[in-house]
Parts: structure tokens; sequence; C-alpha cells
């Protein structure tokens, strides 16, 4: 009975506060967070607009504050960190080759995400330019990452009924799941020393 009440009481939580949960994600995590909201709004949690809504918000709003971090607080020390990264030079970089499409993208790039709109705010692109292509980006993001999610969720659900997997399958399948977590994790994390700037050389005796 306890167990039936605590599942009851998460299911509640998600219902109530599901799609503020995603917005947080869309914004801060990425497409993890939206895939995952795809597959909730396929279990019936919330619906399928709600989710795509809240993803394309919570990505808009993020990359509108990071913008906005650039722009006025360029001076500030996060803000110099972030033009210390090599990824902060590529970025301008590009953006300078091909402005528009690239502010487009750079949210379906990985790895530069979150540095992007920190980049474009120090750069001379106008204001309203960059919030009229990144309502757009936000709504293809958004719309695209929770139908994936979503699609996901329907041929997983397919899958089941035509195979009925024992408890060791199961238990394999997790482990392997679990495995390739752990991997990504890693990698992730590899690639992200590899993108910060080497130490400074030491000074000779």
């Amino acid at each position: 009975m306890a167990v039936g009440s605590g599942r009851l009481n998460l299911h509640s939580l998600l219902l109530h506060y599901g799609l503020f949960a995603l917005f947080l994600g869309a914004g801060f995590e990425g497409e993890t967070a939206v895939v995952a909201g795809g597959l909730l709004a396929h279990e019936g949690l919330f619906s399928l607009p709600g989710a795509m809504a809240a993803a394309a918000a919570g990505s808009f709003v993020a990359d509108q504050l990071f913008f906005a971090g650039g722009r006025y607080f360029r001076d500030r020390r996060w803000v110099r960190r972030q033009r210390e990264r090599p990824a902060f030079a590529r970025v301008l970089a590009m953006l300078e080759r091909h402005p528009i499409a690239f502010i487009f993208a750079f949210r379906f790039i990985y790895g530069i995400r979150t540095i992007s709109p920190i980049a474009i705010g120090t750069s001379r692109v106008r204001e309203p330019v960059f919030l009229a292509v990144n309502v757009v980006a936000a709504i293809v993001w958004g719309v695209l990452f929770t139908a994936i999610g979503y699609a996901f969720g329907h041929g997983f659900e397919r899958l089941l009924h035509r195979f009925e997997p024992s408890g060791t399958t199961i238990a394999v399948l997790a482990a392997l799941a679990a495995a390739a977590l752990i991997v990504l994790h890693l990698f992730r994390r590899r690639r992200s020393r590899a993108t910060e700037p080497d130490e400074a050389p030491q000074q000779g005796a």
C-alpha cells in the first residue's frame, strides 16, 4: 500500500510540475531532458503540444539570458572565463562566416550550445536579429527533439508487444544501458577537458 501511494505521489508530481521541470531542463540540460519529455508525453503524463511548448520556451529563454549575459556583462569574471575557452573563438569564427545560419543552428551542435549565445552577445549581432532567429530555432528544436522522444516511446511500446523479455533479458538490457550511459559520461568529461585551455608553461629558474 505504501509503495502504491508513493507511485501515486510521483505521478501527481509529474502531472503538476512536469512541464515546469521540462522548461528548466530544456534550457540548461538540453536534448536529454527534451527527449525524456517526449517519452513522458507518450506515457500520457502531459500533452505532446504542452511538452513541445515547454521545451521550446525553455530553450528560448535560456539562450536569451546567455545572450544578455554576454552583451551586458562581458567584463564580468564568468564571461571572461568563457572567452578564454578555445570553443569561444571557434564560435565567433563560425558566426563571422554565416551569422544567421549559425544563430539558427548552434543549439543543434554538440559542445557549443551554452557558450554560443554568450559569444554572440559579445559580437556585433543586433538584439532584434538574435531574438527573431532564436524564436524560430527554439521552436524547431523543441518540436523536433520532443517528437523524437515521443516516437521512440511509441516504437518501444510496439516492440514490447511483439517481444516479451524474460527477467534475465531485462537485467542484461538494463546493464547494457547503464554501461552505455557511463561510457557516454566519461566521453563527455574527456572531451570537456580536451577543450579547456592548456596550462601556462612554467618559467625557467
